[in-house]
């Protein structure tokens, strides 16, 4: 048997990953009130049943404000938290550790579901029912000509939403989730204090570095708070905006060595999102594109990092584990195509003892199993799917 990096296990806190696979958040759109429905249980469930070593829910608002669409799950009220519960339950009964993404949508609040158009709510929207709310930002900046305008956040108004991060924290831990991660990413409400394009505030919340970090390190304190000591605590930032006078790699390497300081034990090292879609930047898309800047914070800020964005192939995420890119690897939409794809690396890696299908669910690889000798016959004795 092989012994691959990608298919070790990892420990932060008292959590153990039995493996270096994170299925990312992925916004389904499809919530009811803030309530995740069957859809979602099935959308994660398939995942655990795939063989990743982390199963994280969606961006869940902590307010009903902090919603990107009228489809986005929540964890502001006690009502939501029971199916996210069964969510983490059978997570883990199928040996995956459960995660939960908090997040507050910022300016970029009160959009469109992604297929009725991804912008700004309109008469078509509010036929179906969904209509416009008040959003909220560091600054009164909209996120660009023809989008809503924010409110700018007073100080009392800061203070009532670390309550509401403070309760959906603690609504996370009920329900039974064993990593947590803030959204600092993608030009929502957090990463929108750390960038100078949407910070334009005179107080002690805007201006310099230190100033514009303050409020998203006050959220990672209170949230580091509200969670359990032996539970690690994720944050996810846009390493760079990839626009001219935005946020630059050597911020985000301060800013995670400060969020460190405060209790966070990993950065999920993601780009762009400040305009436009959630990932939009102005900078070069290849494979991995995104795992230098993992690389970069891990070894500069002296902190456990995951690498995402186009990590497509198993031994591509097994060299990023070999040469200490990252830690861990985030699979997004590539297990939206292929929801065994950690299943499948194993294969291709030869993470195996004798029995190809040893690490399947039972109900699945008992049946597999005794295929594979009828078509070793029929397709010789290196099989087209356990290819490297």
């Amino acid at each position: 048997m092989q012994q691959s990096h990608l298919f070790q296990p990892f420990t932060l806190r008292g959590v153990t990953m039995p493996n270096r696979i994170v299925i990312s958040p992925m916004c389904q759109y499809s919530a009811i009130d803030g309530v995740a429905t069957d859809w979602h249980f099935v959308h994660l469930g398939k995942f655990a049943q795939g063989g990743a070593g982390v199963v994280m829910v969606e961006a869940s608002a902590v307010t009903p404000g902090g919603r990107i669409t009228h489809g986005d799950v929540g964890l502001w009220n006690d009502a939501q938290q029971a199916p996210l519960a069964r969510i983490a339950a059978f997570t883990r009964d199928n040996g995956s550790v459960p995660a939960i993404q908090l997040a507050h949508a910022g300016r970029k609040a009160s959009m469109q579901r992604p297929w009725y158009g991804n912008a700004v709510l309109d008469a078509n929207d509010a036929a179906r029912g969904d209509l416009p709310w008040r959003i909220v930002a560091p600054s009164a900046i909209p996120m660009d000509d023809g989008w809503l305008m924010p409110h700018e956040l007073g100080i009392d108004d800061m203070k009532e939403l670390r309550e509401k991060w403070r309760l959906a924290t603690l609504r996370a831990a009920d329900a039974g989730f064993e990593l947590l991660e803030v959204h600092c990413a993608h030009g929502y409400l957090l990463h929108e204090f750390l960038s100078p394009l949407s910070n334009k505030r005179l107080d002690s919340y805007g201006g310099d570095r230190a100033g514009r970090m303050r409020y998203p390190l006050e959220i990672i304190e209170t949230v580091r708070a509200a969670w359990p000591k032996d539970r690690p605590l994720s944050v996810r930032i846009s390493s760079v905006d990839g626009v001219d006078g935005g946020v630059e790699l050597a911020d985000s390497v301060a800013f995670a060595r400060e969020a460190k300081a405060r209790g966070a034990d990993l950065i999920d090292c993601s780009s762009g999102g400040l305009l436009g879609s959630a990932t939009a930047a102005r900078i070069p898309r290849g494979y991995g594109f995104q795992v230098p800047f993992a690389e970069t914070i891990r070894r500069e800020a002296e902190i456990a990092t995951m690498a995402v964005g186009l990590i497509l192939h198993p031994q591509q995420a097994d060299d990023v584990m070999a040469q200490g890119q990252a830690d861990l690897v985030g699979i997004g939409r590539e297990a939206l195509f292929d929801p065994n794809w950690p299943l499948h690396a194993r294969l291709a890696l030869g993470e195996h003892n004798g029995e190809v299908f040893e690490a399947w669910p039972k109900q699945y690889g008992w049946w597999l199993e005794r295929r594979e000798p009828g078509l070793r016959k029929l397709e010789g004795p290196e099989l087209p799917y356990r290819k490297t």
